[in-house]
């Protein structure tokens, strides 16, 4: 047997991370197995499937690479083998019509379940059943003649010839149908696989109101296709080992549903952007400098100097985790109109002598013989030491005095990168602010 899957999504304009993960596993299944992954666009609800939405699922697997085997199918041209199936479950009295609610506005075609207890294996919750009783016939052919997700669906994965099915475990419930559906029609049903639903920290189901939930919008923040898919690969999914950053290679190879969980997995933001920032380290440098200096441009923060902004890049390290926030982390190092965190700012101002430590350091700071990252340190230790005060005492207001934030790289590479003269002109502008936020407002 040749194994077959198929991604089969309605497009609405968004792809949710919820959807790509199936299409992802999709994926990797129909490769570790020698197989074909298929592509089935379900748009027949014509409304919400235009061709920007259907665009969109098309840009969002071109992206991650995850592009099928054979062109994809477009559910909306099926329409006539879709009814002929419901005409095929007529004659064998597997279905009837009926003026469903007695609206007057024309029959439907309702399937006719067996009325006996259903079940099927599923490849990662093991086996399922649920009684007749609880099993009710249900529509497949509208009253207006148009096929229901049901029947299009069945009808669609026969043609194909679909032997897996992996899709999330909100479609338990269909799968019963379907099994049904396939034993009406003559056709042996697939194999199915339910992958567990990505939720947020709340065991909510995880949606835009978490933050973003569409693989666009992971694009347009400047996540790395890579480490997006690597991420999301392993959202349910365990390769062993605490392996966590995989080549497209090593989850093939890796990829089987005994180490895909049942239960549900969390999104977990702090991962995805750690992962992001391990796949921008493994980039040639000369593609992560112009991925950065491009952001830069983007916020008209161009440096006139590349070997000056290579340094900066350099000190930051593994800070950045997004190349979209090059310009925000880094700002202060282009330019003089940088924003000011008021809260660190007056916090660090605030400390027990901040202010007459600063202009010290200042004034050794002028005359220093150099301006060298270990001889800056060794300067303010010794101040310290002078002074019995602590080093952190002296870090805090220097940093916030220099950049307007309290976070950033090695305070000392950082003034070494600025300059003797930034420097001292950024703690002279710090404490004039410093004093003015003091001095007691007039009328």
């Amino acid at each position: 047997m040749t194994v077959r899957t198929r991604f089969a999504p309605s497009p609405t304009g968004h792809v949710h991370i919820g959807n790509i993960r199936a299409a992802i596993y999709n994926w990797l299944f129909a490769r570790r197995a020698g197989g074909k992954y298929l592509l089935r666009i379900e748009d027949t609800d014509r409304e919400r499937s235009t061709p920007e939405a259907v665009e969109a699922v098309h840009a969002a697997l071109r992206w991650l690479a995850i592009e099928p085997d054979e062109p994809p199918m477009y559910q909306s041209t099926r329409r006539e083998a879709h009814l002929a199936a419901a005409e095929k479950l007529l004659s064998s009295g597997r279905a009837y019509r009926e003026d469903k609610g007695g609206t007057g506005k024309g029959e439907c075609v309702i399937f006719r379940m067996p009325g006996t207890d259903m079940r099927f294996h599923d490849e990662i919750k093991g086996d399922l059943v649920k009684p007749a009783a609880d099993l009710k016939d249900f529509v497949i052919v509208r009253s207006d003649g148009s096929p229901v997700f049901h029947l299009a669906n069945v009808v669609d994965d026969i043609a194909m010839g679909v032997t897996h099915v992996i899709r999330g475990d909100d479609h338990i419930e269909n799968t019963y149908r379907h099994v049904a559906l396939f034993e009406a029609l003559g056709a042996p049903a697939p194999r199915y696989a339910h992958l567990p639903m990505i939720v947020n920290a709340q065991g909510k189901p995880y949606s835009k109101r978490d933050g973003a939930a569409y693989v666009g919008e992971f694009r347009e923040r400047g996540f790395l296709a890579d480490a997006l898919f690597n991420y999301l690969a392993l959202l349910g999914w365990s390769p062993g080992g605490d392996r966590e950053l995989l080549s497209r290679a090593e989850m093939i190879e890796l990829f089987d549903f005994a180490r895909v969980q049942s239960s549900p997995a969390q999104f977990d933001l702090r991962k995805l952007l750690w992962m992001n920032g391990e796949y921008m380290r493994r980039l040639p440098l000369a593609e992560r400098e112009a991925q950065h200096l491009a952001d830069l441009a983007r916020h008209g923060l161009a440096p006139a100097d590349t070997a000056y902004a290579r340094r900066v890049f350099e000190i930051m390290g593994d800070r950045i985790k997004l190349f979209t926030d090059t310009a925000a982390q880094t700002v202060y190092f282009f330019t003089e109109d940088y924003p000011v965190d008021d809260r660190a700012f007056r916090k660090a101002m605030a400390r027990e002598g901040a202010q007459e430590h600063l202009a010290e350091i200042a004034r050794r700071l002028a005359t220093a013989p150099s301006f060298a990252a270990a001889d800056l340190e060794n300067l303010v230790r010794a101040y310290g030491e002078e002074r019995g005060v602590k080093i952190g005492q002296l870090v805090h207001p220097l940093r916030a005095a220099v950049s307007g934030t309290d976070v950033g790289p090695g305070l000392f590479e950082m003034l070494e990168t600025l300059g003797r003269e930034r420097v001292a002109a950024r703690i002279a502008r710090a404490l004039d602010r410093a004093r003015a936020l003091a001095a007691p407002a007039h009328d």
